[in-house]
């Protein structure tokens, strides 16, 4: 199983990408490219993280019960890392004066003009 304590598949390291690909090839024959398996691991790991934070990170209960409540079959660091970054990405969505990457700031700039035209 691939870790889920990473902000994104573009921040999983290329050797565990790798090593599941790997395991792929090992069991199956198939008949498609390395970037396109690693392009579905991709969707199906972003899809499992989602449904894990569904059934056990977005419950009204306190942080202490959610970083007790490690899913099935998954490490308990991993499990505690992505915690902590979900509530970290919370409090910035929530924080008013919070910094804007380039993108967001692009995006209202755009915005804006567009609503002046």
């Amino acid at each position: 199983m691939l870790p889920i304590n990473y902000e994104s598949w573009h921040h999983m390291p290329d050797s565990n990408k790798n090593q599941a690909l790997a395991n792929i090839k090992e069991r199956y024959a198939l008949e498609v490219s390395d970037d396109y398996i690693k392009k579905a691991l991709g969707k199906r790991w972003r899809d499992n993280k989602s449904t894990l934070k569904k059934q056990y990170f977005k419950k009204d209960i306190s942080l202490e019960e959610k970083l007790r409540n490690v899913p099935p079959g998954m490490l308990r660091y991993q499990w505690e890392d992505a915690v902590r970054f979900g509530i970290q990405r919370k409090e910035r969505k929530s924080n008013p004066d919070k910094k804007l990457d380039a993108f967001s700031f692009l995006r209202l700039r755009i915005g804006r003009k567009m609503d002046l035209l």
